[in-house]
Formats: structure tokens, C-alpha cells, sequence
């Protein structure tokens, strides 16, 4: 099957749908598929290494430039996300080399995309990665519900209901779209960690000769993910200012974006100053072995792998129970919860977890377990079997009955009008 993937930005390693569309492609490719992805960027030197463990970088991608955004494209870059410039020759080229179309945010290219193949009888499909909220939250309007309305109302009418089966990373997605007026298939499939994070867990599991968390000098606490104001890095420092343990706390933040500056100037009050690193993945995973405890803060997540990760690495994980976060469902239970934007109550969390060493070592081992039901393979099976579907469906309604094309009297008529809201 030749596949296109149809995403902005695809070579960087600091954006989990980025990361989760090169894993994909790389697990298709050795399930026997042809994969190629239209977007606007190549790699860079400083993503190399990360990109090898995810994608082969030899394949002809079909690339267009880059959109500069007027006013937010420093935003953007801060963010490793930019958006992809809507040269129709090439969207339309990419789509007629494909057997099956599909979108991973819904944006110019992508709006271009969903159009020509459905005036053109091509199978298309759709994912829900990115949720308003993330977008928002940049310009902190994160929580203001009118405004995210706005993009979930523009989404559905410009991408979602003009294909039958749409992909979301969580049951959590798959409802949020679903009371919005989504009408399409909805397909709840995790994005999957590759089996080196499961891997080392095992490894972890095995030795079990580590030294008892309430003896060590130093607890070592990481969170993994962009540096923004959605994640709430935050949270967690000034969390640490409340715990008994403040002494003996070193925080690790995984990841970079534009809060970079605020968290170090934050982070100085601290006995043991965070530490920012951005890694490949065997770093990252050798990171997280040496972690005693992971915190996943974020106010907003349609899944959250990195917290996959970590857990499935045996490590607890300590998350915020926020309303507009699919990350909680990970919680074996209630200890594994905070209040979302409380440093007070992350810090009982934490100090609960290194009062009781016995407890965290058995529920590790828990959260190792529980990792194993989202291995990579399993998930782009899932994933296989959605476009199968899709292909099933085409042979005999090539088109969806929707109407096509832009709705003029919309607020995202034209397919950069969603780029400049953001």
C-alpha cells in the first residue's frame, strides 16, 4: 500500500504528533508499505539523532516551503512547529502518488488535501492529535472556552466531516469530538511507545538491586515533554518549594520550547537547580532508569505518550487530574493524582510516593506492566486496519456526500485563516 502522511512539520523531536507520524512511518515501512509525508521541512543536524531511531530520512518526501506566520512565526519556531506553505501542485501531486491519504493536523496543506481527494475519488483519513487548547495556550487563552469553540467548530467543518474514519489517540478525544458533531468513524488507537522503553523497563524489573529511594542523598523527579505553558513545568518547581524533601529534590525537565528562559529564572530558587536536557531516545531512556519518580503536569493532553514512557520504563507516575487532559486514565489509582495546577497538592503526591519506598517499588512494577498494552506494533496494526477499512468502504462510496470545498461565510474560509488565529 503506498501511504501519504500529510503533516506541517515532520523532522523534529520535540513534538509528540511529529514524533508519533515518524514512528508510524517507520512501522508501516517495515510492515511492507510504502510511506512518503508532505510537509514543508528537512531534518536538522540538532534533531539527526532522534529522527534515526523513529524514520528512515532517505525516503522522497514531497515537500513544500514554509509559511511564515505574520506577527506569531517566533512563537512558532519556539514551539519546533511551523506551518506548511499551500502549493496545490504539490498537495495534489503527493495525493495522486498515494493509495490512501492521511492527515495528521488540520491545517492549509491539510484542508488542500482533504478536498482534492475527495473531488477526486482518493481515500482520505483523518487524526485529532492537536487539541485547541494546545494551540490557545500559547497565547494564553487556553481556558477561554469561546475561543477554543471557535477552532473545534472550524476543524470538524473544514477537515473531520468530510472523511468516514478519523484516528484519535485516546477514548478521552474520541468523546470530546464525538459531543462537538464530529460525524465520522472515530477510531480510538494510542500513538504507542517503541519496544526500548518496554525493554528497559524489563531490564529495571530484573535487577531490582537499586538503592532505597528514602537512603539516596539526591531523588531525581523528571518530566518529559515541551517546555510551554500547557505543560506547567511550573507546577512541578514550585511544587519542590513545598515538599519536605526540597533539599534533596532534582528535577529533570526533558524537552525545549519558548518558557525555556522563565523556568531556569524559576527553578534558581532551588537547592538543586533543574536541569533542561534534550536528548535522543537511548539517552532519554537512560534518563529515565536513573529517575525516581516521574510527574506529568501538563493542564492538556489528548494522550501524553512521554508519560507511557516513563511508566512503562517502571517508574510511577504522578499526574494532573485536570477535565481537558486525557492523561489521567493512566492512574492505577488515586495516588497517582494531583489537583492540576496545585503545587501544594503535587507536593503531598511527591512526598507521599518518597515516604513509602516499599509501596512506589511494588506499583512500579504495576505501571511496568501496564505499559505493555501500548507497544508501537500493536497500535499501527490498529492503525492498518482503519485504512484498510477506509479502502473497503471507498470501493463502493468513493465519495462521502459531504459538500466540498471552503464554506465562504465561515471564519476559516481560506486554509490559512486557522494558521493566523494561532
Amino acid at each position: 500500500m503506498k501511504i501519504l502522511f500529510v503533516i506541517d512539520s515532520f523532522y523534529t523531536t520535540n513534538n509528540g504528533t511529529s514524533i508519533s507520524a515518524q514512528r508510524f512511518a517507520g512501522e508501516l515501512r517495515h510492515r511492507g508499505h510504502q510511506v512518503k509525508v508532505l510537509c514543508w521541512d528537512t531534518p536538522r543536524k540538532d534533531d539527526a539523532e532522534g529522527m534515526a531511531e523513529n524514520v528512515s530520512l532517505t525516503d522522497g518526501d514531497f515537500t513544500t516551503t514554509k509559511f511564515n506566520l505574520p506577527i506569531f512565526q517566533p512563537l512558532c519556531d519556539k514551539h519546533d512547529f511551523s506551518f506548511a506553505y499551500n502549493d496545490k501542485k504539490i498537495v495534489h501531486t503527493a495525493c495522486d502518488w498515494a493509495d490512501i491519504v492521511h492527515i495528521f493536523v488540520p491545517f492549509g496543506i491539510s484542508i488542500e488535501a482533504v478536498n482534492y481527494c475527495n473531488r477526486t475519488g482518493k481515500p482520505v483519513t483523518a487524526a485529532f492529535h492537536i487539541q485547541p487548547e494546545n494551540m490557545t495556550s500559547s497565547v494564553s487563552m487556553g481556558k477561554v472556552k469561546w475561543f477554543n469553540e471557535l477552532f473545534y467548530d472550524s476543524f470538524r467543518d473544514h477537515i473531520y466531516n468530510h472523511v468516514r474514519h478519523v484516528h484519535v489517540p485516546s477514548q478521552f478525544m474520541g468523546k470530546m469530538i464525538a459531543e462537538r458533531g464530529y460525524t465520522a468513524k472515530i477510531h480510538p488507537i494510542s500513538n504507542g511507545i517503541q519496544e526500548a522503553f518496554m525493554e528497559a523497563g524489563e531490564r529495571k524489573a530484573a535487577s531490582r538491586k537499586q538503592t532505597i529511594a528514602s537512603d539516596k542523598e539526591c531523588f531525581k523527579i523528571m518530566m518529559i515533554g515541551r517546555l510551554s505553558q500547557e505543560k506547567r513545568q511550573d507546577v512541578i518547581i514550585n511544587a519542590v518549594k513545598y515538599s519536605k524533601y526540597a533539599d534533596r529534590i532534582q528535577l529533570v525537565f526533558a524537552g525545549r520550547g519558548p518558557e525555556y528562559d522563565h523556568y531556569v529564572e524559576l527553578g534558581k530558587s532551588l537547592k538543586h537547580r533543574p536541569q533542561f536536557v534534550y536528548v535522543g531516545r537511548d539517552e532519554l531512556i537512560n534518563h529515565l532508569l536513573e529517575t525516581d519518580l516521574y510527574v506529568h503536569a501538563s493542564d492538556m493532553e489528548s494522550e501524553a505518550i512521554s508519560c507511557i514512557e516513563a511508566f512503562a520504563t517502571s517508574l510511577v507516575p504522578v499526574i494532573a487530574n485536570s477535565e481537558v487532559s486525557a492523561t489521567p486514565q493512566f492512574a492505577l489509582d488515586g495516588r497517582s493524582l494531583f489537583k492540576p495546577g496545585s503545587p501544594k497538592d503535587l507536593a503531598r503526591a511527591i512526598d507521599y510516593w518518597l515516604d513509602h519506598p516499599t509501596e512506589r517499588r511494588y506499583m512500579e512494577e504495576q505501571y511496568r506492566l501496564a505499559g505493555r498494552q501500548y507497544s508501537l506494533a500493536a497500535s499501527v496494526k490498529l492503525f492498518e486496519q482503519m485504512l484498510n477499512e477506509e479502502i473497503k468502504e471507498h470501493e463502493t462510496q468513493p465519495h462521502i456526500g459531504h459538500s466540498y470545498g471552503y464554506k465562504h461565510d465561515s471564519l476559516m474560509h481560506r486554509p490559512h485563516r486557522i494558521a493566523a488565529l494561532w
